[in-house]
């Protein structure tokens, strides 16, 4: 199964596409980062030309190598409104990409990927891109951080769907 986790924003959309392989005796379940990183908008464009490039980019990835399923991090409503109204934008067109695709579509709280990939769901973002790393068996954090972000996000939705289906 392959999963594409995505960070949405409007000047940065974190996009992380994970394996998952089926659990064994022997081995366990394993990730696998496929593929990482970020579309970025350019500041001062109208809203409307930044989701239609974010949709567009984001379709051409999809093109690429159609994920199984299409994990999405719920908004936080933080202090600005106005911020989190942009972001809703960039989240819609990406969900809507997925859709049109028949992509299986998750969304999920901060919360429930910093449960799934930390075991905690108030941990440190330092905590989850430190356990990011280490259960996708890279050297390094993933870089930017939004895309280890979306990374956290796809091994989310792997935890939660393996379950169900079998594979952890």
């Amino acid at each position: 199964m392959v999963v594409c986790g995505v960070d949405p924003g409007v000047a940065i959309v974190g996009f992380g596409f994970v394996e998952v392989s089926k659990k064994t005796p022997a081995s366990g379940q394993k990730f696998s980062a496929m593929r990482y990183g970020v579309i970025r908008t350019e500041a001062g464009l109208p809203l409307e030309t930044r989701i239609r490039q974010i949709y567009e980019d984001f379709n051409r990835l999809l093109d690429m190598a159609p994920p199984d399923a299409l994990a999405v991090e719920e908004l936080y409503w933080g202090a600005n409104v106005t911020t989190g109204f942009q972001v809703a934008h960039a989240r819609g067109v990406i969900l809507l990409a997925g859709s049109q695709r028949g992509i299986p579509i998750r969304t999920y709280s901060p919360q429930q990927v910093k449960q799934a990939v930390v075991g905690y769901g108030k941990a440190e973002k330092h905590q989850v891109m430190e356990m990011t790393k280490k259960l996708l068996g890279l050297g390094r954090s993933p870089r930017p951080d939004d895309a280890a972000d979306a990374l956290a996000i796809a091994l989310c939705h792997a935890q939660a769907a393996g379950s169900i289906l079998g594979l952890v």
